[in-house]
């Protein structure tokens, strides 16, 4: 069984990994080159600087493995391939993890492991840790204003865990009692409200913020969903032969 989830993991996690490596290539990862230009000269670039501008700083992943931007004056791949590859190492470990996090659900729950139920763990897996917590605190560009790193942190595994476990009761229970719960549930982390800083000042405009919000959330669920897909195709095909009879001469 171990053998299986891991080689079930590690392919569906390197095959949706590759996709979304694609996907970003020709959607997040322009807009984050652009506002990496506004950052590191806080005046609009020049013509074609949407197709690639000079980045500085060292990249990390942001918004799910969607993207990566840069802080600082630390190292960085260079532009074009190099960015490319370290881009989708990174996408391609997110995507791993995706597909850990899912077959270890559907097995700690009983559920069988094929596309249809796959794909719908993968929803209920956006809707937590993508969709619920960008309400409160959308993906965000280089030079935007943001609040302390550690109370947004918090703050987001908080949302997670709460939309994650008010999905379980939906979806598991039918007492309305325990899902009136899961409503206050859902509800809670945006009542308390996610951190912010106390002057919204961003160098990037408005409306190039906007597109990456919406870009990012739209890869991320696409990569829940290529990684669901995988896990649920993969998950029958890898499954143990049955051993050959021995017939006695």
């Amino acid at each position: 069984m171990l053998a299986r989830v891991m080689s079930v993991g590690l392919l569906a996690g390197l095959l949706a990994g590759l996709v979304i490596a694609l996907v970003q290539q020709v959607t997040t990862t322009p807009l984050i080159l652009l506002a990496e230009s506004y950052e590191k000269s806080g005046t609009p670039p020049t013509g074609g600087a949407t197709s690639g501008a000079p980045a500085s700083g060292a990249a990390h992943s942001h918004g799910g493995g969607a993207s990566e931007h840069a802080h600082g004056d630390a190292w960085e791949p260079a532009a074009g391939l190099p960015r490319f590859f370290y881009t989708g190492i990174m996408t391609i470990a997110t995507a791993v993890g995706v597909c850990f996090l899912l077959l270890a659900g559907m097995l700690i729950a009983g559920d069988p492991i094929d596309e249809r139920h796959s794909l719908a763990w993968a929803v209920a897996g956006f809707v937590a840790s993508g969709l619920a917590p960008a309400a409160g605190l959308a993906p965000e560009l280089p030079g935007s204003a943001s609040g302390a790193l550690v109370a947004r942190q918090l703050w987001w595994i908080g949302t997670v865990a709460a939309t994650a476990l008010a999905l379980w009761v939906f979806v598991r229970m039918e007492n309305p009692l325990p899902r009136l719960g899961a409503v206050f549930l859902l509800m809670a982390p945006h009542v308390i409200g996610a951190p912010h800083p106390h002057e919204f000042e961003s160098r990037v405009p408005a409306e190039v913020a906007a597109q990456f919000a919406a870009l990012s959330l739209v890869v991320q669920g696409l990569l829940w969903a290529c990684a669901g897909v995988a896990v649920g195709w993969l998950w029958p095909r890898l499954a143990p032969r049955p051993a050959g009879r021995v017939v006695a001469s």
